[in-house]
């Protein structure tokens, strides 16, 4: 991931406006961006994976 903006949970929900519930609950059902899991245990999401999963969320609305 060299090179990828790495963010952080809070920084995700800011920018898709939901709460960390509803973010866990679309994750459940297999309909969030990918997250890792660093070995602290604190989650990070690649701006990569964010901007794909935007992408996803524009075409399915079309």
């Amino acid at each position: 991931m060299a090179g990828t903006k790495m963010l952080k949970l809070p920084e995700v929900l800011t920018e898709v406006g939901m709460s960390r519930a509803a973010f866990y609950r679309m994750r459940a059902r297999g309909q969030a961006p990918r997250i890792r899991k660093l070995p602290n245990g604190q989650v990070r999401v690649s701006r990569r994976d964010l901007d794909a999963w935007w992408e996803r969320c524009e075409e399915n609305a079309a």
